[in-house]
């Protein structure tokens, strides 16, 4: 006869090991439900290999461009409106998904479409297809297919040979991984090839075009930035190995923060960035009765590089003029906008985006006074946004495709907050 410990035991026995199996296999089920993706984005994926797979080799610059190691204080704080946006977030970010559903209520057409996602997601110019899938994804806020990522960039083999093309980039498919290093061992993985491409600066202008006056050049023209390229900056430079497995622990790496330069360290750090970088605004001005006329001098020093941010088109400047007396009464301004308004976005040529590197800009401008005044100055205010003003058509057009009055209220400040001016710079003259 079986002794009733036992039995019970068994028993117990018995149901763990059911329970568990079924448990496994609930879980596993959920699993391969969680991994099983749609097919055009496993189309896309056997080109695009997801980051996830590099990771396993390139943990540290997988998580620099996720933004997942070593998360300091300027990036937490600074990656809201005046520092750049990691890579990785290029296509989920919030603020894309806003300007991308304002700019639609311009019904671009089907290339414009494309061409917007080439530089979010260069998939696009390999998969033309599939543009409306993604942007869809983009919009309901639940992108799984990735955006920027380290084969979009490592698969660049050249740049066109259309030199008006943009962006102007040219995608290998062969499984070929491009870098920077002569000595790239051989794997099992991929095939690795050397280009000269990733350290000049036409490679980060080949989607950031506006950036430099001449974007096919692989140096930036500046005799006292002489060698410096984008990487040079935006990469910062450190030693050690591109992989977590192998590899001479004491070559020079680059860094894939892709930090912008108003990071302050980098820019209090080099006075001559600071010299050749900022604009400066020169006044001349006449009064003749209640008008006066003048013009506005803005000048950039000798780097090519407009400022703010890295994105090409959306970038706006305000310059405003006006006379104040000595008691700091306003009698009078004017202001003039620079800059590619929505409806226009991607058309060719771009609007004037005023502060541009190693150049200087002419403004003339009138006002009349209303009203009398001793000691009185003028004033020019340079400023700037990150996005344009939309008009209200457009927002309320977008605004009316959410699906809650949260949601409404979160995209109008995030809106409003990228589209309000910053000040850059001014100067005052006594008339």
């Amino acid at each position: 006869m079986m002794n009733p410990g036992a039995c019970v035991a068994g028993l117990l026995t018995f149901l763990l090991v059911v329970v568990g199996a079924v448990v496994v296999q609930e879980g596993s089920g959920q699993d391969r439900k969680t991994e099983r993706k749609e097919p055009w984005i496993e189309e896309i994926e056997k080109v695009f290999l997801r980051s996830e797979v590099c990771r396993q080799c390139h943990d540290r610059h997988y998580e620099e461009m996720a933004g997942f190691r070593e998360m300091t204080m300027d990036l937490k704080l600074m990656g809201r409106v005046d520092a750049a946006l990691l890579h990785g977030t290029a296509l989920p970010s919030p603020v894309f998904k806003a300007v991308m559903g304002v700019w639609l209520q311009t019904n671009p057409s089907a290339e414009k479409k494309q061409k917007c996602l080439s530089c979010h997601a260069p998939a696009v110019t390999v998969f033309p297809q599939h543009t409306d899938r993604i942007i869809g994804q983009v919009m309901s806020g639940k992108v799984t297919v990735e955006g920027i990522s380290c084969s979009s960039c490592h698969l660049v083999e050249k740049l066109t040979d259309d030199a008006k093309k943009i962006p102007s980039y040219q995608l290998s498919l062969d499984k070929t991984m491009y870098g920077p290093f002569k000595d790239a061992e051989d794997n099992m993985v991929h095939n690795s090839f050397a280009s000269k491409l990733y350290k000049g600066a036409n490679f980060c202008t080949s989607c950031h075009f506006e950036k430099l006056r001449d974007n096919r050049s692989p140096t930036i023209d500046s005799e006292i930035l002489e060698g410096v390229v984008c990487q040079s900056c935006h990469m910062e430079q450190s030693t050690g190995s591109s992989t977590s497995r192998r590899g001479a622990m004491t070559r020079e790496i680059a860094r894939h923060y892709f930090r912008g330069i108003v990071i302050p360290g980098l820019m209090l750090k080099n006075r001559n960035l600071q010299a050749e970088w900022m604009p400066r605004l020169e006044v001349e001005a006449k009064r003749n009765g209640a008008q006066v006329e003048g013009e506005v001098a803005v000048m950039n020093g000798a780097v090519p590089h407009n400022f703010p941010d890295g994105d090409p088109v959306l970038k706006q400047f305000y310059l405003t003029v006006e006379v104040k007396d000595k008691l700091g009464r306003l009698l009078g301004t004017t202001q003039k906008v620079f800059g590619t308004q929505f409806p226009d976005l991607l058309d060719q040529p771009l609007g004037d985006i005023l502060v541009k590197g190693g150049t200087t800009k002419r403004v003339p401008f009138a006002l009349t006074l209303t009203g009398d005044g001793e000691g009185l100055e003028v004033n020019a205010i340079l400023t700037y946004s990150l996005i344009p003003k939309p008009a209200p058509a457009l927002l309320n057009g977008y605004l009316k495709t959410l699906s809650s009055e949260a949601e409404r209220e979160r995209t109008t400040r995030l809106i409003t907050d990228y589209a309000e001016p910053r000040i850059l710079t001014f100067r005052t003259k006594s008339l």
